[in-house]
């Protein structure tokens, strides 16, 4: 079954100055235009297109696949305003509409906004929202404490760091169990630590236990993430330059470095140590 908001493999059924025309099946034929259309096409090719609409809301096809699919959420950039609302760059030729009335606050042009995609099936087009609390799941978490799922780093907060969980809920990330670099838009996987009983989602990045250090362990991490997640020091380093850095012997900072090393909380290298 083709369908639009998504990809399809569909077959070169015609191929004309404009493009060339694909079987749609119940959908009609769909223009891929020209610039998409592969050296050398011929008819009855199967080609891997996703399937979406131009500015006058007619099915389109292009051999890109957009940043996000509809359905999910992404952090775009606006390459333009309009009277109609902000022009999201999702990959794709045609930018993505975000309408004035979706918009959480109202957007400026060249700063970037976490979105939901949305398939608006009623008056076919695709969509793009930035009033997240009433898009996510509003229905009970069911989470279990070291669950893997994926994260989306939103907000920055006095608490630590928003993120959506799974593609469905806000959880919050707490600032002194943050070890690495962290911008919004980042895709990372993460862990349940806790839910709460008012539905609050605690996450964190570690494994719960493994986040778990010693006072010199913490320093070290502490300045690794001052430093945006790496520095040159090593084995090599000399006591003084380890003492200056982090107020610890040379014999207790190779432990602690050990410690982490064995948490999979940094990786090792000649020219020194960083955050994973």
């Amino acid at each position: 079954m083709v369908e639009a908001g998504k990809m399809n493999t569909l077959m070169v059924t015609k191929l004309v100055d404009i493009g060339a025309y694909l079987d749609g099946e119940e959908l009609g034929r769909i223009l891929l235009p020209q610039r998409m259309v592969p050296h050398g096409c011929l008819l009855g090719a199967m080609l891997d297109v996703f399937i979406h609409y131009d500015q006058e809301n007619r099915l389109i096809a292009t051999t890109r696949r957009p940043l996000a699919m509809p359905g999910s959420f992404a952090y775009l950039k606006v390459m333009k305003l309009s009277s109609h609302g902000a022009w999201l760059d999702w990959g794709l030729t045609h930018p993505l509409l975000a309408p004035t009335k979706d918009q959480r606050q109202l957007m400026e042009e060249g700063k970037s906004y976490l979105v939901k995609i949305i398939h608006d099936l009623k008056w076919h087009r695709i969509i793009a929202s930035s009033k997240l609390d009433e898009l996510l799941d509003q229905s009970p978490v069911d989470y279990a404490p070291n669950q893997e799922v994926e994260l989306l780093i939103g907000a920055h907060t006095d608490l630590g760091y928003k993120a959506i969980v799974d593609n469905a809920h806000w959880g919050v990330i707490y600032e002194n169990e943050v070890f690495r670099p962290l911008k919004k838009g980042d895709r990372l996987r993460g862990f349940i630590k806790k839910v709460r009983d008012d539905q609050k989602i605690d996450l964190c990045l570690q494994k719960p236990g493994y986040e778990k250090v010693d006072a010199v362990s913490q320093q070290i991490l502490d300045m690794l993430k001052k430093h945006g997640g790496f520095m040159a020091v090593s084995d090599k380093t000399a006591p003084d330059q380890i003492y200056q850095l982090f107020g610890v012997s040379k014999k207790n900072f190779k432990k602690a470095v050990g410690s982490l090393y064995k948490k999979k909380i940094i990786s090792l290298t000649n020219k020194g140590i960083r955050l994973l």
